[in-house]
């Protein structure tokens, strides 16, 4: 059945403008224009975006520190834990995310299945990391990790071969492990090289864990599309990633939902995440001054950094960091379905794109909670939230 929206201020990359649609089959169609369907929804007074992606979350991994205490640790555990973590995001307008180290392949099975009452997955399945390195516990790699340029060659094609549609990488040392620090360097550029290769070759991206300055100018160096976190930068690094086409994900509110919990993390964690906070912050600001492409990504599933309420603080962050509210937005559309080359039918109101889209109350632009306040949400033009009353 086609499905008519009229009146709506749809966001179309750059300014809400008063458009109708139609949404058919769970696609946009007639975008612009009036058509002839048997049923029709007045959107006056409404704000459209189209669906928001976060390009880092972790959907194995449980926010709230206790969430194993009283339950079994297997496949099934996880996938359920997954699948309350997907919903969650939709309730904040995230029909899209890129997962970017699961374990059990949870999220690559999950991608397969392409249920209609979860957001659109980009699976990585599990992260490669160096022997003992960032992660290298949660790998589900019996070796613990991956040895050398034959090693991370074998762990992408490995990844690649279970259904991978992005490679992840651990450049560096981080925050919640005991043990390193950020500024670990870990795989070399010629190991992450050697993996960034085997992903192009079948046309995916690569993103890599990456915070200490050198360990970014390597992973940049290697052709990673994507650094996330990149909370050390020098002037250097910015260069690098200008030459290169680098994405950035910033996760900005990774450590401040570490260091606004201290009461029941370990101090060593909550010491990192204080000490990185503003140096994060700075990082970015010479980022986005710069033009570096930034993707909105929370690392969600790290410590008390749910799927919801903390996509509308990283929204805020960014406009803390000097970006504008059109540029905040579209690093959660446009540029996030690019960097996860989903950008040719992801990311717009637009004639034959996948109809996912978030219904507002209020101008977003003005402030960003409107996503978890009035809102209805749709996934492949199916209502999957409704805080309003929309048809």
């Amino acid at each position: 059945m086609a499905v008519q929206y009229k009146n709506a201020q749809v966001f179309n990359g750059h300014e809400f403008v008063k458009t109708d649609f139609t949404v058919e089959d769970g696609y946009f169609k007639n975008v612009g224009k009036n058509s002839n369907t048997d049923q029709s929804v007045d959107l006056t007074g409404r704000f459209v975006t189209p669906g928001l992606i976060n390009a880092h979350t972790h959907m194995t991994i449980p926010a709230d520190p206790f969430y194993w205490t009283s339950r079994p640790q297997n496949t099934v555990s996880k996938t359920v834990l997954a699948m309350q973590n997907l919903k969650e995001a939709l309730s904040v307008g995230v029909t899209y995310v890129r997962d970017v180290g699961s374990t059990d392949n949870v999220d690559l099975t999950l991608m397969k299945l392409n249920l209609p009452d979860l957001p659109g997955i980009v699976g990585s399945g599990r992260a490669l990391s160096m022997t003992g390195g960032h992660g290298s516990n949660k790998s589900g790699n019996p070796d613990d990790g991956t040895l050398e340029v034959d090693g991370v060659r074998q762990g992408a094609r490995t990844v690649l071969k279970e259904g991978a549609r992005n490679v992840k990488l651990m450049a560096t040392g981080g925050v919640s492990s005991p043990g390193e620090t950020p500024f670990d360097v870990q795989l070399s550029e010629e190991e992450m090289h050697a993996a960034v290769v085997e992903a192009h070759h079948k046309g995916f991206p690569t993103a890599a864990h990456a915070q200490g300055t050198e360990g970014i100018k390597n992973a940049v160096r290697a052709g990673i599309d994507s650094v996330e976190h990149a909370i050390f930068m020098d002037d250097e690094a910015v260069e690098l990633m200008k030459e290169h086409g680098t994405f950035v994900v910033p996760t900005l509110v990774a450590p401040r939902a570490i260091y606004e919990n201290p009461d029941h993390l370990p101090d060593f964690m909550v010491k990192k995440a204080r000490q990185v906070a503003k140096a994060h912050l700075t990082s970015i600001r010479k980022i986005v001054k710069a033009g570096v492409p930034v993707a909105m990504g929370t690392d969600a599933g790290t410590p008390y950094n749910t799927f919801g309420h903390w996509v509308v603080n990283e929204l805020k962050m960014y406009l803390d960091a000097g970006m504008t509210p059109e540029q905040v937005l579209n690093s959660a559309i446009t540029v996030a379905a690019k960097l996860l080359r989903v950008d040719d039918y992801v990311g717009k109101v637009d004639n034959e794109f996948e109809a996912n889209f978030v219904v507002l109350d209020k101008n977003p632009f003005d402030d960003f909670s409107a996503f978890e306040q009035a809102v209805a949400v749709y996934r492949k033009g199916r209502r999957v939230v409704n805080r309003l009353d929309v048809k």
